[in-house]
Protein backbone atom coordinates (compact mmCIF):
# COMPACT_ATOMS: atom_id res chain seq x y z
CA UNK A 1 0.00 0.00 0.00
CA UNK A 2 0.98 3.43 -0.57
CA UNK A 3 1.92 6.05 2.01
CA UNK A 4 0.90 9.53 1.85
CA UNK A 5 2.11 11.79 4.61
CA UNK A 6 0.48 14.93 5.12
CA UNK A 7 1.93 18.48 6.96
CA UNK A 8 0.25 21.10 7.97
CA UNK A 9 3.54 23.13 7.92
CA UNK A 10 4.14 23.65 11.56
CA UNK A 11 7.18 23.98 12.46
CA UNK A 12 7.70 20.91 14.32
CA UNK A 13 7.06 18.67 12.09
CA UNK A 14 10.42 18.42 10.94
CA UNK A 15 12.52 18.77 14.03
CA UNK A 16 10.56 16.18 15.49
CA UNK A 17 10.34 13.72 12.58
CA UNK A 18 6.46 13.76 12.04
CA UNK A 19 3.67 14.30 9.83
CA UNK A 20 0.26 16.06 10.73
CA UNK A 21 -1.63 13.45 9.17
CA UNK A 22 -0.57 9.61 7.69
CA UNK A 23 -2.69 7.73 5.46
CA UNK A 24 -2.36 4.19 4.16
CA UNK A 25 -5.04 2.21 2.20
CA UNK A 26 -8.33 3.54 3.81
CA UNK A 27 -6.69 4.98 7.45
CA UNK A 28 -5.78 7.86 8.60
CA UNK A 29 -4.30 8.80 11.48
CA UNK A 30 -3.98 12.00 12.83
CA UNK A 31 -0.94 13.42 15.18
CA UNK A 32 -1.66 15.45 18.40
CA UNK A 33 -2.89 18.52 16.83
CA UNK A 34 -1.99 21.37 19.34
CA UNK A 35 -4.38 25.10 18.44
CA UNK A 36 -1.64 27.09 16.45
CA UNK A 37 -2.83 29.96 14.59
CA UNK A 38 -2.03 30.41 11.07
CA UNK A 39 0.61 32.97 12.16
CA UNK A 40 2.27 29.91 14.28
CA UNK A 41 1.41 31.28 17.90
CA UNK A 42 -1.29 29.75 19.91
CA UNK A 43 -4.74 30.43 18.87
CA UNK A 44 -6.69 31.70 21.48
CA UNK A 45 -4.81 31.92 24.69
CA UNK A 46 -7.05 30.95 27.91
CA UNK A 47 -10.06 30.08 26.00
CA UNK A 48 -10.14 26.07 26.06
CA UNK A 49 -13.43 26.19 24.18
CA UNK A 50 -12.18 27.80 20.97
CA UNK A 51 -8.54 26.19 21.50
CA UNK A 52 -10.35 22.82 20.63
CA UNK A 53 -12.37 23.94 17.71
CA UNK A 54 -8.84 25.30 16.57
CA UNK A 55 -7.64 22.01 16.54
CA UNK A 56 -10.18 20.13 14.72
CA UNK A 57 -10.03 22.41 12.31
CA UNK A 58 -6.79 21.62 11.58
CA UNK A 59 -7.33 17.88 11.89
CA UNK A 60 -10.11 17.86 9.52
CA UNK A 61 -8.07 19.92 7.34
CA UNK A 62 -5.49 17.16 6.94
CA UNK A 63 -8.13 14.38 7.04
CA UNK A 64 -9.64 16.45 3.40
CA UNK A 65 -6.33 16.51 2.29
CA UNK A 66 -5.45 12.75 2.73
CA UNK A 67 -8.60 12.46 0.56
CA UNK A 68 -11.58 11.99 3.56
CA UNK A 69 -13.71 13.88 5.08
CA UNK A 70 -14.83 14.73 8.71
CA UNK A 71 -17.33 11.53 8.70
CA UNK A 72 -15.14 9.18 8.40
CA UNK A 73 -13.68 9.70 11.85
CA UNK A 74 -14.05 7.06 13.75
CA UNK A 75 -11.57 7.74 17.13
CA UNK A 76 -10.97 11.03 18.66
CA UNK A 77 -8.71 11.76 21.80
CA UNK A 78 -8.77 14.63 23.48
CA UNK A 79 -5.83 16.12 25.87
CA UNK A 80 -6.63 18.51 28.39
CA UNK A 81 -4.10 20.46 30.68
CA UNK A 82 -7.09 21.04 33.03
CA UNK A 83 -9.21 18.00 33.11
CA UNK A 84 -11.96 19.90 35.16
CA UNK A 85 -12.92 22.36 32.11
CA UNK A 86 -13.97 19.20 29.66
CA UNK A 87 -17.15 20.65 29.36
CA UNK A 88 -15.91 23.14 27.17
CA UNK A 89 -13.90 20.80 24.87
CA UNK A 90 -17.06 18.82 24.78
CA UNK A 91 -18.63 21.62 23.74
CA UNK A 92 -16.79 22.10 21.04
CA UNK A 93 -16.40 18.60 20.15
CA UNK A 94 -20.17 18.19 20.36
CA UNK A 95 -20.71 20.66 17.95
CA UNK A 96 -18.19 18.74 15.06
CA UNK A 97 -19.66 15.50 15.90
CA UNK A 98 -22.54 15.38 17.05
CA UNK A 99 -24.35 13.45 14.32
CA UNK A 100 -21.01 11.25 13.38
CA UNK A 101 -20.35 10.35 16.65
CA UNK A 102 -16.77 8.58 16.55
CA UNK A 103 -15.58 6.66 19.63
CA UNK A 104 -13.77 9.98 22.14
CA UNK A 105 -11.67 9.98 24.79
CA UNK A 106 -10.99 12.97 27.36
CA UNK A 107 -7.53 12.71 28.88
CA UNK A 108 -6.15 14.68 31.58
CA UNK A 109 -2.31 15.52 31.16
CA UNK A 110 -0.02 17.07 33.57
CA UNK A 111 1.33 19.61 30.47
CA UNK A 112 1.45 20.54 26.74
CA UNK A 113 4.51 21.71 25.21
CA UNK A 114 3.53 25.08 25.25
CA UNK A 115 2.00 26.36 28.22
CA UNK A 116 -0.06 28.36 26.45
CA UNK A 117 -1.92 25.13 24.93
CA UNK A 118 -5.07 24.03 27.24
CA UNK A 119 -5.83 21.14 24.65
CA UNK A 120 -4.32 18.95 21.72
CA UNK A 121 -6.37 16.88 19.69
CA UNK A 122 -5.57 13.46 17.81
CA UNK A 123 -8.55 11.01 15.29
CA UNK A 124 -8.43 8.09 13.68
CA UNK A 125 -10.31 7.28 10.30
CA UNK A 126 -11.51 4.99 8.00
CA UNK A 127 -12.37 6.04 4.79
CA UNK A 128 -16.02 5.16 3.60
CA UNK A 129 -16.57 2.94 6.39
CA UNK A 130 -20.12 1.98 6.41
CA UNK A 131 -22.36 2.47 9.38
CA UNK A 132 -24.65 -0.44 10.66
CA UNK A 133 -27.22 0.23 12.33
Amino acid sequence: MVRKNISSGSQYEASIGFSRAVRIGKLISVSGTAPIAEDGKTAFPGDLYNQTKRCIDIMVKAIIEAGGKKEDIIRTRIYLKNVGEWGEAAKAHGEYFSKIRPACTFIGVKGLIDPEWLVETEADCVIKALEIS
